[in-house]
């Protein structure tokens, strides 16, 4: 039986404890790293062959008490024991989930107006898959010189930073832009489990080693917003701050700040730094 989010994460994080990170003696070398079952379990106040059940995928309706219980016993805190709780109550009905059919690759009229009131802010619409669904020309006009629109077909933003050798080039902080799309779609496939697009999406791009040392689903990372370090070949070196707004539960809209008190440069609003370290 495969196993589910939750029982991955189970997993994962028992491997990740030392018997020192809960007031335990290191004791006699050990054959696996982390934490027994038999000590999580006992200090849980559960037994190890029901544990055992939970991380195999074979138990996939654990009451409400025993996972905050397996929380503490793993210390879970904040949005690592919110997830979760989450992949808890998604484990007994992922097969059941919408397939990709239910996606929503088509933007709104009402958030095509939206993208083109913010003009001249660049503003763009990403998808749980992050395909870039709709944009406006500022975000066309800033973009295109970084290559994200040149290939056929709709542009995401994963494959670009992962497979495009232009994105390495340009994005100054390429390894925590990385890591910000990687947690997103670890988010999404949280979100949307039966969505076969989206796996579909993930299992491509886990053939890329760099996403694939990344992809660790328990890792949560709760980020919408932040500042892109980017050598722009028409602008020079920018920061581009931005947030991530819900559009609905499909899409979210991605608004680069803009800094009103410097000067427009071709007609975009960007922060440029002060001084950039070489």
């Amino acid at each position: 039986m495969a196993r589910n989010g939750f029982a991955e994460f189970l997993i994962a994080r028992r491997a990740e404890l030392r018997p020192g990170d809960v007031g335990m003696p290191e004791g006699r070398r050990r054959r696996t790293p982390g934490l027994r079952r038999e000590e999580v379990a006992v200090r849980a106040g559960v037994s190890a062959d029901y544990l055992a059940r939970l991380e195999q995928g074979r138990d996939t309706n654990p009451s409400v008490s025993v996972v905050d219980a397996i929380a503490d016993a793993l210390l879970l805190r904040g949005n690592e024991r919110h997830h979760f709780s989450m992949l808890a109550l998604a484990s007994g009905n992922e097969s059941q989930c919408p397939g990709s059919e239910s996606a929503q690759e088509k933007v709104a009229d009402t958030i095509q107006s939206i993208l083109r009131a913010l003009q001249p802010t660049p503003a763009f619409v990403v998808g749980r898959r992050l395909n870039v669904l709709g944009w406006n020309a500022a975000w066309e006009d800033f973009v295109s010189p970084l290559g994200l629109l040149d290939n056929e077909g709709q542009p995401n933003l994963a494959w670009y930073t992962f497979h495009d050798p232009t994105a390495r080039q340009v994005l100054r902080n390429w390894s925590e832009a990385a890591d910000m799309f990687t947690a997103a779609l670890s988010r999404a496939k949280l979100r949307w489990p039966g969505d076969d697009s989206l796996l579909e999406t993930i299992e491509a791009l886990r053939h890329h080693p760099d996403f694939a040392a990344r992809w660790k689903p328990h890792h949560v990372g709760a980020r919408v917003s932040g500042m892109l370090h980017i050598d722009h070949p028409v602008h020079g070196l920018v920061q581009v701050p931005f947030e991530t707004l819900e559009a609905d539960h499909d899409q979210s809209v991605i608004v680069w700040l803009t800094d009103q008190a410097q000067a427009q440069t071709h007609g975009l609003r960007l922060v440029r730094p002060a001084a950039v370290n070489e």
